[in-house]
């Protein structure tokens, strides 16, 4: 099938940023896939197109990111109707929080680059803390989902105390490195130039106010209109969700938000050390955000059910009023929901053409050795950016990029760097992306719409990190 194999992602990705219609999109990359996997036949391709979808749920993790997504639109809904959200919000100004744009900001990063555990959780927790702050000074929702994006994987990668440390370890100790692998790591890091650029790229902006392109159309849409979306934007949560309104005689107290704020945080940690019998690098981080989100679901329902002594003995939430609200808030994720799995399906049937494998053979060895930290670089960015996927990047990418550097006489913190960055960048960028549409549901924004805004960013920065390469490879 030789390039035909490169058409399901990329159609599927155009036609989402074209037409906007982001589900029709991906069905119709999907059926594109099954298609040529099915040798051509459209109905047997159609046929095929169903078991994909159902075998999204055969992979465990993948089920427990469903699960995640769902259960966060619950949580949603009952820190709103608890007035927790506003009683941080209160508390917050009183000490002089995010009283100011760069204020706002610079929070939205700082929480960012804190939380570090696990990428889900870090998109999630930016958004739940800057949304309010964000919509108060009105700045558009597609600018707080650039900071949920801006400072998930790539903060996690570079501090590698997490699943993501110990996925990439264990890729090197499966290419025979294993007494130096965390030092090869460590120093692989310092050439993860993406990631680099992108936290502090994302701090500049926080703190200048600069911007371009669509991002900055929002901006002014949003300032000078007050409209938070763009007019027909389709928020991948339900704004009579992202707006609940706390339910009366809400006593808007900040521990209601904070504490399964904390709880969810610190279920992450509990989460990665018994998935990892102990080692946090070595736990599962689907089965950590699941039980952390689970949790702090849990641990909220139980503390609106606490009476207390201001409402008369009375308490802020029953427990029948909350289980309605979880659903309620679950049923807003839906759209969320569907769109995760659609990327997903299409994730294997990518994987079942072998397209990372084409990519990579097409990298012949005997090229100039200066070019070849770049070119990897950027196929590492064109099958992340069609795959949706850093890790699957990863692990096509280390094995090829390893030896190559090694018979070549080319550093391997250098190489493995380039690999690392170009992972990041699809993660970070691509529609596919799980850590990109959860970036979305936690701003409560039109998907295509952070992705549209903030392309033009990740293009810059790839830019200049191809620049840095080809600099590097030069100097060698």
């Amino acid at each position: 099938m030789d390039g035909l194999v490169l058409l399901p992602p990329i159609v599927a990705i155009g036609l989402a940023l074209w037409t906007r219609q982001v589900y029709l999109s991906l069905l119709v990359g999907l059926w594109l896939g099954t298609t040529l996997l099915e040798g051509g036949h459209p109905l047997l391709g159609l046929r095929r197109l169903g078991d994909e979808l159902v075998a999204v749920f055969a992979d465990a993790g993948n089920t427990r990111v469903v699960m995640f997504c769902l259960l966060v639109g619950g949580l949603i809904a009952l820190v709103q109707a608890s007035g927790g959200v506003q009683g941080f919000i209160a508390w917050a100004q009183r000490r002089g929080w995010g009283t100011s744009r760069r204020g706002a900001e610079l929070l939205a990063w700082l929480v960012g680059l804190v939380i570090f555990v696990e990428s889900s959780i870090t998109s999630l927790v930016v958004g739940a803390v800057g949304r309010p702050f964000f919509d108060r000074l009105r700045l558009p929702r597609e600018k707080l989902a650039f900071y949920c994006d801006a400072t998930s994987a790539p903060v996690c990668m570079m501090i590698p105390l997490n699943g993501w440390g110990a996925y990439v370890l264990g890729l090197l100790a499966a290419q025979g490195i294993s007494d130096g692998a965390v030092r090869l790591l460590a120093e692989g890091l310092l050439y993860n130039v993406f990631s680099w650029l992108t936290i502090l790229f994302a701090l500049l902006v926080a703190w200048t106010g600069w911007g371009f392109g669509p991002m900055r159309a929002a901006e002014r849409r949003a300032a000078t209109t007050g409209q938070l979306l763009r007019p027909d934007a389709q928020p991948l949560v339900a704004e009579e969700i992202a707006g609940l309104k706390p339910v009366e005689g809400a006593p808007c107290r900040a521990s209601d938000f904070l504490i399964p704020l904390g709880v969810m945080v610190g279920m992450i940690f509990v989460g990665l050390w018994v998935t990892g019998e102990g080692n946090l690098m070595a736990g599962s981080g689907s089965t950590a955000v699941f039980w952390a989100v689970a949790t702090a679901v849990a641990v909220a329902m139980a503390l609106y059910a606490l009476p207390r002594p201001l409402r008369g003995g009375r308490p802020v939430l029953s427990l029948a009023r909350s289980t309605t609200l979880v659903l309620r808030g679950m049923s807003g994720l839906v759209g969320v929901t569907v769109l995760v799995v659609l990327a997903f399906a299409l994730g294997q049937v990518s994987r079942a053409l072998e397209m990372g494998p084409y990519l990579v053979g097409l990298i012949d060895p005997n090229w100039p050795v200066w070019w070849l930290p770049a070119l990897v670089f950027l196929v590492g960015c064109f099958v992340s950016f069609t795959l949706g996927s850093s890790w699957t990047t990863f692990a096509i990418l280390i094995p090829v990029a390893l030896p190559l550097a090694e018979g070549l006489g080319l550093p391997l913190p250098l190489m493995l760097g380039a690999v690392l960055s170009g992972g990041i960048f699809g993660d970070y960028a691509s529609p596919l992306s799980d850590t990109t549409i959860i970036s979305s549901m936690a701003a409560a924004c039109d998907h295509i719409d952070h992705v549209n805004t903030q392309l033009p960013y990740a293009l810059l920065l790839a830019g200049v990190s191809l620049v840095v390469y080809l600099g590097l490879g030069l100097a060698l």
